[in-house]
């Protein structure tokens, strides 16, 4: 098939999206289909080709992330799609890519296949600072329905989102998708364990049992939550034998907001902020800590859960419906409540028979094998053979 993938997103920004979208432009071309991605360009103001991605240019929104916003069509572009001749458009975004993507498609006369990535009404507070909140709620919610309800065929990465959709009033048919990982960039095999020593010395953290969080550094990842269960472990377990250090490795807007409270918690001796990392890098950066957790209750698919799990870590997530299905509690990994659960948590895993966890570690990677990126790959092919034979 020939496809052409419309999103605002796309590598090497470090996000869900972003990675979604990178991973399938790589595994439809890998399996012999034809698939071109038309994205932004973070490095220049013109319209560029190359390597099957068009970029095109947009204006930085800083206080979003720094994600960019184009024009809701390009003519460039437009021309250089148009010399592939097209079968199927896939909508990965919501804004100024993702309208010219509904724009060409419309166009052209083919169906266009929309996934709904993001859970939009848990990111309204950037936009209001509390206020009209319920409003803007409300205003979310009737817009995604009328998104997913106007694309030929409509792709949900996980069930929970998908639920979502189902109250938010949306009775079509919904194809559950979750994205796949290249695994081959987070497992062991494949780190350079002289570089790792040497990183871990240079943290200061080669001699401790490390809790680690890799990701965006904002408010709804549920980092606070983290800091302050950790805080509340330091204080019960202080005389405890084995050194623990949390290593936080990502960037993002509320990056000084936790520095300061793990100030004010007075544990900033035993958390260490590695910063944004490059994106062929983060593979490696898993490998700092022992134990992966998470207080994210946002996610759409919990990508960083099975990236952590190809990289033979132990899980430790606060319970969120939309992880069941990738954490089996006790078995690959802990769920926790809030912050005292945590604490309880944490010195399971402390206390935890070394063979027992290294069970719980390969139980998991066995689960990750399920999101690969072929699996992904031939799903979403199915959706787009529907789409083109149920077109009108």
């Amino acid at each position: 098939m020939r496809i052409a993938i419309f999103s605002d997103t796309f590598s090497p920004e470090i996000n869900g999206v972003a990675t979604s979208t990178s991973n399938l432009h790589t595994i439809l071309n890998r399996m012999g289909h034809f698939c071109i991605t038309v994205t932004t360009n973070p490095y220049s103001k013109e319209t560029i080709f190359e390597n099957n991605v068009i970029r095109v240019p947009g204006i930085e929104l800083k206080r979003l992330y720094n994600y960019r916003m184009a024009s809701f069509f390009n003519s460039k572009a437009a021309k250089i799609l148009n010399s592939f001749k097209i079968d199927v458009v896939h909508i990965q975004t919501e804004a100024g890519v993702g309208i010219f993507g509904k724009i060409y498609a419309k166009m052209k006369r083919i169906p266009y296949v929309y996934t709904y990535h993001t859970m939009y009404e848990d990111y309204t507070y950037y936009a209001t600072k509390g206020k009209v909140e319920p409003l803007a709620k409300k205003i979310v919610r009737n817009y995604s329905k009328w998104q997913a309800e106007a694309a030929s065929e409509l792709i949900s990465p996980s069930d929970k989102t998908k639920e979502a959709l189902r109250e938010y009033g949306v009775d079509r048919y919904i194809n559950v998708v979750p994205t796949g990982i290249d695994f081959s960039r987070f497992e062991k095999k494949n780190i350079d364990f002289d570089e790792l020593k040497r990183v871990k010395k240079e943290l200061g953290i080669d001699k401790t049992f490390n809790l680690i969080y890799v990701g965006r550094i904002a408010k709804e990842k549920g980092i606070d939550v983290l800091l302050r269960g950790y805080q509340k472990f330091l204080e019960k377990e202080a005389s405890s034998n084995v050194l623990t250090k949390f290593v936080i490795v990502g960037g993002g807007p509320a990056l000084l907001e936790l520095e300061e409270l793990s100030r004010h918690l007075k544990i900033s001796d035993q958390v260490v902020f590695v910063g944004k990392v490059p994106p062929d890098k983060v593979g490696f950066y898993y490998h700092l800590g022992d134990v992966f957790a998470s207080a994210s209750v946002t996610e759409t698919q919990g990508l960083t859960f099975m990236e952590a799990m190809a990289a033979s870590k132990l899980l430790m997530a606060r319970y969120d419906e939309n992880l069941v299905g990738v954490i089996k509690d006790k078995e690959t990994g802990l769920f926790f409540k809030d912050e005292n659960d945590f604490v309880k948590k944490f010195v399971t895993v402390l206390q935890m028979d070394e063979k027992v966890r290294e069970g719980m570690v390969a139980k998991a990677y066995e689960l990750s094998q399920k999101y690969s990126l072929e699996t992904f790959g031939r799903n979403v092919i199915r959706v787009y053979e529907r789409a083109v034979r149920n077109y009108w």
